[in-house]
């Protein structure tokens, strides 16, 4: 790409993040592929005319602007983020493992019980699988309300590097496909870093959507949001 058309694509990428989002995702694309640069961008379509969907993949990172190409998927389809550092304390995404384990540390004996899975699904194994669908962890329907506003809370700190109109549009399909109380939480002992029991694999599921988290030996997301009946 030109120099011009690169700025471009630099102002693409700053309008479909937050402010926070925009400064952590250029950091990661620095440190895991050598900046922007080193990264693909496809068109599909021709935006102004019908639908159309660009976007922007690499080391760690796929990124879209929709357009309102896919109905009822949020994003415009399946989104990867990561980074490759393995030192947990380094991690620009451990903050998520965090906020998550703020849930977990919340919940009681019995339901740690259920939220707990010793072993990990395949980590791009993220198709929305509907109403029928099975979900391993603790449904969010068990907890109490306290702890109800905490997986809220958590979906907010997950949403919160993308622009504000992809957020909504998340948020609606949650809603849309029976609230929060639809939603699984599942904690995995496999690949507790440091043996700390601050699970870095973990995983929010419903029937339209999956977001899948492994921190062990670094991270590696994977997130699908679908409205599926």
């Amino acid at each position: 790409y030109t120099k011009d058309q690169r700025a471009l694509i630099d102002t693409i990428v700053r309008n479909i993040t937050s402010e926070e989002g925009y400064e952590r995702l250029i950091k990661q694309m620095d440190e895991d592929a050598g900046g922007m640069d080193e990264f693909s961008v496809a068109v599909f379509g021709e935006p102004g005319k019908g639908k159309f969907e660009w976007e922007l993949t690499g080391r760690h990172l796929t990124m879209r602007a929709d357009g309102d190409s896919v109905d009822k998927t949020a994003f415009g389809g399946p989104l990867v983020y990561g980074h490759g550092e393995e030192n947990v304390s380094d991690n620009m995404y451990f903050y998520q493992t965090k906020q998550v384990n703020e849930v977990f540390n919340a919940l009681d004996a019995k339901q740690h019980e259920q939220a707990l899975v010793k072993k990990a699904p395949k980590e791009t194994d993220v198709d929305v699988q509907g109403e029928k669908g099975t979900f391993s962890g603790l449904a969010v329907s068990e907890l109490s309300g306290d702890q109800k506003e905490l997986v809220e809370a958590t979906i907010k700190v997950l949403l919160a590097p993308y622009r504000n109109e992809d957020k909504e549009e998340v948020l609606e399909i949650v809603k849309a496909s029976g609230g929060v109380d639809k939603l699984h939480m599942a904690f995995y002992e496999q690949g507790d870093l440091e043996g700390d029991k601050v699970w870095d694999i973990w995983r929010l599921e419903g029937p339209s959507f999956v977001w899948h988290f492994r921190g062990a030996p670094h991270v590696h997301a994977y997130i699908n949001i679908a409205h599926r009946a």
